[in-house]
């Protein structure tokens, strides 16, 4: 990778892994209903005196939530940077992603322009009995209007959801004409599985996006489904996936080792040593497997991957995971706000720690990431940084260290071919997506044709017509696609199906076709033919 092609991506990186390390923080070791217990209720702190006064003393008015936010926020911040304060209002939101479902109305939407559009609808949800279709565009919320350039998804998407059993009234444009829906809320489902899918006749496929209540169930399903068709090696892929509850991390684990083999223990200051070992006969002891990790696999996807490999159970491939080896518990307080405190540090089997060092503050720690990309790790081996020399071995007598992440076995560089400027400026504000989703709407008779994932993989091959028309949308905004390498269009016309894929049969679809052109599935495959 260039350094100029560098600098046209880093800023988008950066950003992402900024937002993607809060989103590791909140990964729990267990919930817990209160703090009863854990504190003194006779005993008034210094901090809730100094609040009490502001709102009795100070010369103005004061919002004194707000206030008292501020202030565990900035309390919480000179921890380490996973432990958090979460207000009130964010609770239930904020644990939707561990719990698996949420209150909605089940639609998919994306702002196109300045219009929410409706992308998916869950069959048989809220939204779908009340009458909404793929295609609608919806103006107004409870007759507040929503059509706008400067409105976040967010703030849309918070109007929209509410607590099941209630109603919530949409304006929509449906060909040109104006219809008044109101779906009643329910819960809705959040999947943590993206796919499961045979890539041939004896390897199977799992993709995971986090590890929620729900994970571990689902991941059974999908092994029934795919031992059902014969399969015999096993690609598990826990690329991005930023963590989760560490019970279903130690239940997939334990799928796949046998005995009694220790998993990972935790141990801190505080909490003393406690032992997580494979229970049971697992459902895959012995096939062939390999883990899928990159920067962004961290928490409990590293649990899985630093303890298949101390035991030599899978081959890990891609690059080196995000390093955060740190557990948290989730602690309510008394107006229903929470804080997820880092509570002990978790070791592999082999006694390895892989949490990255965090005594520069958060900012720096979090860059790490940046740092990966601009020193070349992400496109050599060679290149890979460990924080610490310590070594460790696992049970074959392979050295493995600790201190900064899961270094794969099998290094698999980051793809560059999407590194032009006209090619970056194409994904950015979701100008690709866009247009995959307007072909998709102009082309859904011929596409409803394919009626599963993999014969649409097979057989769909208009995309020379998708690429012209591509061409011309992106011209609109100067942006140049014709003079680009012609490995660079192959791969966008690749990923133009893939999205196809995904509007119409979600992330199944997409993987069906994606992981056909995917270099990180391709050497996986190449490992388990060995």
């Amino acid at each position: 990778m260039t350094r100029k092609k560098l600098q046209v991506w880093l800023p988008l990186i950066l950003s992402v892994v900024m937002i993607s390390g809060m989103f590791f923080g909140f990964k729990l070791h267990q919930r817990t209903g209160s703090t009863q217990g854990f504190f003194k209720r006779d005993k008034r702190s210094a901090l809730q005196e100094a609040l009490d006064l502001i709102q009795d003393r100070y010369v103005d008015s004061v919002k004194i939530g707000a206030l008292q936010d501020s202030a565990m926020e900035g309390l919480m911040g000179h921890l380490d940077p996973h432990s958090v304060y979460i207000p009130a209002t964010d609770f239930n939101e904020a644990n939707e992603d561990l719990i698996g479902n949420f209150d909605g109305i089940g639609v998919e939407f994306n702002i196109f322009s300045d219009t929410v559009n409706v992308l998916y609808v869950i069959p048989n949800g809220p939204g779908d009995k009340a009458g909404m279709q793929i295609g609608d565009r919806i103006v107004a919320v409870n007759d507040s209007n929503v059509v706008s350039k400067t409105m976040p998804s967010d703030d849309i998407r918070r109007m929209i959801r509410g607590k099941a059993g209630t109603q919530v009234k949409l304006t929509i444009v449906r060909a040109d004409k104006k219809i008044t829906l109101a779906p009643t809320r329910g819960t809705i489902p959040l999947p943590s599985l993206d796919a499961a899918l045979m890539l041939d006749s004896i390897t199977g496929y799992i993709k995971i996006n986090k590890f929620a209540e729900t994970t571990y169930r689902e991941f059974m399903e999908a092994m029934e489904k795919l031992q059902a068709q014969k399969m015999q090696s096993l690609i598990f892929d826990l690329r991005g996936n930023g963590g989760g509850l560490m019970s279903q991390a130690v239940n997939i684990a334990d799928e796949f080792l046998d005995g009694d083999k220790l998993i990972v223990y935790t141990e801190g200051t505080n909490t003393p040593r406690q032992e997580y070992r494979a229970k049971k006969e697992g459902v895959f002891e012995k096939g062939k497997l390999v883990v899928l990790v990159d920067e962004l696999s961290a928490s409990a996807s590293e649990i899985v991957a630093g303890a298949l490999q101390d035991w030599d159970r899978a081959s890990i491939v891609g690059r080196r995971t995000f390093g955060k080896g740190l557990v948290q518990e989730q602690y309510v307080l008394s107006d229903g706000s929470a804080i997820r405190l880092t509570v002990s540090r978790y070791y592999t089997p082999s006694g390895r720690s892989i949490q990255r060092p965090y005594d520069q503050g958060k900012k720096v720690y979090m860059e790490e990431i940046y740092d990966r990309y601009h020193s070349g790790e992400m496109l050599t081996a060679d290149s890979i940084h460990n924080t610490t020399k310590k070594a460790y071995k696992t049970k074959g007598g392979r050295t493995v260290y600790g201190g900064g992440g899961i270094v794969p076995d099998a290094f698999v560089p980051i793809d560059t071919s999407l590194l032009s400027r006209s090619v970056t400026r194409l994904y950015l504000d979701g100008r690709f997506n866009n247009f995959v989703y307007q072909y998709y709407m102009q082309n859904k008779p011929q596409l409803m044709q394919y009626k599963t994932p993999a014969q649409f993989a097979a057989q769909y091959n208009n995309l020379e017509t998708a690429w012209t028309q591509l061409v011309q949308y992106a011209s609109k905004d100067s942006i140049n696609l014709k003079k680009i390498p012609a490995r660079d269009k192959e791969e966008i016309k690749e990923q133009m199906k893939a999205y196809l894929a995904r509007f119409r049969w979600r992330t199944q679809g997409f993987y069906e076709v994606s992981t056909r052109y995917d270099d990180v599935v391709t050497k996986a495959v190449e490992v388990v033919k060995k």
